[in-house]
């Protein structure tokens, strides 16, 4: 479809600002797909027309949206629609190329590394284990459409390291392994959420600027059964993945203080 053919909604008179109101519709177009990625935008003119705006205003609302990485220009050419952040779904487990295959995405993984290693405290804690006991560590960067998007640190019992040797790492998530081949069925994961800012090597292998920001998550993923099995730090680029979660307010029970006043 032309993009000048779509109908518009109209610029309402009101105390938000018109910039403001013509940013979120083209903003709620490209989230919902009306406006596809790669799609050529209206020019400022036609913009000026359907939405009966002056020029400053197009210019200032696109300006937002071009922060926002959403839309990208061409000089000479026009602005376009970005191609949206790759996003995995928190509320569920599942692997990460599981995750981005299913959404249409080529994921390629870079082994770094494949080694054994004594247990730290901390990775021994995490997987209800003894101290300096061996484990497998995995170093794996994962690339989306060949691009550089995470750099991933796992660690797993050392039997399990052992039987990974033999398998594709390249191309097949751990999880998939673990439950497809070796039967082992996964049930939860604990994760602990915050940021980071990419040293030396994170910079290296996500082809970043050092002390860029990155979003940095430890996953411990347990059996079924219960028993911890893979534990992992995963360093995520914020400008080209985003996790997301949907969640619901729960009503305090009756009689319940609420905590902490106002919100």
């Amino acid at each position: 479809m032309n993009p000048a053919s779509r109908s518009t909604s109209p610029i309402e008179l009101s105390p938000v600002p018109l910039y403001t109101q013509l940013r979120e519709a083209l903003r709620e177009r490209i989230l919902d797909g009306s406006y596809t990625p790669h799609e050529r935008l209206p020019s400022e003119n036609e913009l000026c027309t359907q939405f009966k705006v002056s020029r400053i205003t197009v210019r200032q609302a696109l300006a937002d949206l071009q922060r926002e990485n959403l839309i990208f220009k061409i000089p000479g050419k026009g602005t376009y629609v970005s191609k949206p952040k790759a996003f995995q779904q928190l509320s569920q487990l599942e692997g990460f190329a599981e995750a981005m295959t299913r959404m249409g995405y080529e994921v390629r993984n870079r082994v770094l590394s494949h080694k054994t290693v004594p247990a730290s405290p901390r990775v021994a804690e995490r997987l209800k284990l003894v101290a300096g006991e061996p484990v497998a560590q995995l170093k794996r960067v994962r690339h989306i459409n060949r691009a550089p998007v995470s750099y991933e640190v796992t660690y797993l019992p050392h039997d399990i390291g052992e039987r990974l040797r033999q398998e594709d790492l390249a191309g097949r998530d751990i999880f998939l392994i673990l439950e497809n081949d070796y039967g082992i069925a996964l049930g939860h994961a604990d994760l602990q959420i915050d940021a980071t800012l990419a040293d030396e090597a994170l910079s290296h292998a996500l082809a970043v600027t050092e002390g860029t920001a990155l979003l940095r998550i430890e996953r411990l993923t347990h059996t079924a059964a219960g028993r911890p099995l893979d534990f992992e730090d995963l360093y995520f680029r914020g400008d080209a993945f985003q996790y997301r979660l949907r969640i619901n307010r729960t009503p305090a029970a009756a009689g319940t203080p609420d905590q902490g006043g106002q919100a």
